[in-house]
């Protein structure tokens, strides 16, 4: 009787154990989402439009996004809250372009977004962007390829200024 409990009782203990580790499994996969499950969305998908906003750059600031579909070309302005005090005009640049890099690569009919910071804005279309790279933003299927681009872009401050004079 003793042997038979105690077999019950370790039985129950790893069940447990491997609820409880596939569980944590669970929740990992589904808070790091890879962002290119998005491809292909549309302007009119709020709902998607909002996961990809929430996966970029400073998205703790940001606050709310306007989509305009009345008038092709179509395009969104996006508003952040005010970020660190020791930001840079040099990273509000920067986190346009990534962020509208990601955007355009990930929402096929979006043609411009603008950025409204605290310090200002910045307007961008998908074809000045695609100039700025020379390549087509919807040819890349992975966030590693796509982050190396737009670090590799981002060293040189003076197209960055180009781009958002």
């Amino acid at each position: 009787m003793k042997k038979t409990t105690k077999y019950i009782f370790f039985s129950l203990l790893i069940l447990l154990f491997i609820i409880g580790c596939s569980s944590n499994n669970n929740e990992k996969n589904t808070t790091n989402e890879d962002i290119f499950q998005y491809e292909g969305t549309l302007i009119g998908d709020n709902s998607a439009i909002t996961n990809i906003i929430e996966q970029l750059k400073h998205s703790v600031n940001f606050n709310e996004v306007s989509i305009q579909t009345n008038t092709e070309p179509y395009g969104m302005t996006l508003t952040y809250n005010e970020f660190d005090a020791s930001m840079i005009e040099k990273e509000y640049k920067e986190t346009a372009i990534y962020n509208a890099t990601f955007l355009f690569a990930l929402i096929d009919n979006v043609e411009w977004i603008t950025f409204v910071f605290a310090n200002g804005e910045y307007k961008i279309t998908k074809e000045e962007l695609q100039n700025w790279y020379g390549k087509e933003l919807s040819e890349f299927t992975n966030e590693e390829d796509m982050k190396s681009l737009i670090q590799e872009q981002l060293e040189e401050e003076n197209k960055v200024n180009q781009l958002l004079s």
